[in-house]
């Protein structure tokens, strides 16, 4: 992996050859000053820890512009490393999933490389898809995705695998695979079943309609629905505001309710119970009413 600073400085060297910079440009020389590269083993996939009051918060981007983010082979094996990356460093707090792409977030499997497969290797493709999609949802830390534009197929099963979704009002959201003679494979029948309702899953599937940003609000299916070009905006929000609460009790709290709800009540509690054990003897927990007896913002190292 080439080194954040050595690579930000050859970006901002093309960067100034050019006489009138792009959009691009500009905004990595931001971005080079409050990233940091974490690791990348794909090509359309970065992930980025925010610096300074933001550190804590990750990002993972996906770029590949050329095909609006549809899932190939190398995006998939880019998104099971970086998951797997975030999922071994307890300083990543939260995690936003963005696009690079003008109005896409992400279009699906990459239907052209999927013509080429055999059988056999679509079946492998489409396994190891809804494995790192489980493995997304059972992440240790709250994940938001960020949709501007275009989430379908399996880019809309990416989006329903995170515990919180914002997007644009003009975004574009469906699962259209009965009209290739297909069901969604990642996971995507079940867990918008449980979202939105059997019937309103149903309905969905079986006509593969698209539905805007404000129908999506309205079903339930997203948590925020806001004007056109704000959703990362409100996800930096959101993530801001789980960046400073106590990152033990966070994790605890997303592992209680992510587990309980495939229990009867009673064994629900007594998992509440085993996670809020996991907080009672932290140095955070000290720091919380340290800090509100002292009128002050506490501050968590997650100890």
């Amino acid at each position: 992996m080439v080194a954040l600073p050595t690579f930000a400085r050859s970006i901002n060297q093309q960067c100034r050859r050019i006489s009138k910079p792009s959009i691009l440009c500009r905004q990595w020389q931001f971005l080079s000053f409050r990233c940091l590269l974490l690791d990348s083993v794909s090509d359309s996939v970065k992930l980025r820890r925010l610096s300074d009051s933001d550190s804590g918060i990750v990002e993972l981007t996906l770029d590949r512009p050329g095909s609006k983010n549809a899932i190939g082979k190398d995006m998939l094996t880019g998104l099971e490393h970086s998951l797997e990356t975030i999922n071994r460093d307890f300083s990543s707090k939260v995690m936003m999933i963005c696009s690079s792409v003008p109005k896409v977030f992400c279009a699906g499997a990459d239907l052209k490389e999927r013509r080429a497969m055999s059988p056999i290797e679509v079946q492998t493709f489409v396994n190891t898809l809804r494995s790192t999609f489980s493995l997304l949802e059972a992440l240790n830390i709250p994940t938001i995705a960020v949709m501007e534009g275009a989430a379908l197929g399996g880019g809309l099963e990416m989006a329903l695998s995170c515990d919180l979704r914002i997007c644009g009002e003009d975004s574009v959201m469906g699962l259209p695979e009965t009209g290739l003679a297909i069901i969604p494979g990642a996971g995507g029948t079940q867990r918008l079943a449980r979202l939105v309702g059997k019937s309103a899953a149903k309905e969905l599937i079986f006509t593969g309609r698209k539905i805007s940003g404000t129908e999506a609000l309205s079903m339930g299916l997203v948590n925020y629905c806001v004007s056109p070009g704000s959703a990362y905006s409100k996800g930096l929000e959101i993530a801001r505001e789980i960046n400073q609460k106590g990152p033990v009790a966070v994790r605890m709290a997303k592992r209680a309710i992510n587990e309980g709800l495939d229990m009867d009540m009673t064994s629900a509690l007594r998992l509440e119970e085993e996670c809020y054990q996991k907080v009672l003897n932290t140095k955070d927990r000290l720091e919380g009413l340290a800090a509100f007896a002292e009128k002050r913002k506490p501050r968590y190292t997650g100890e």
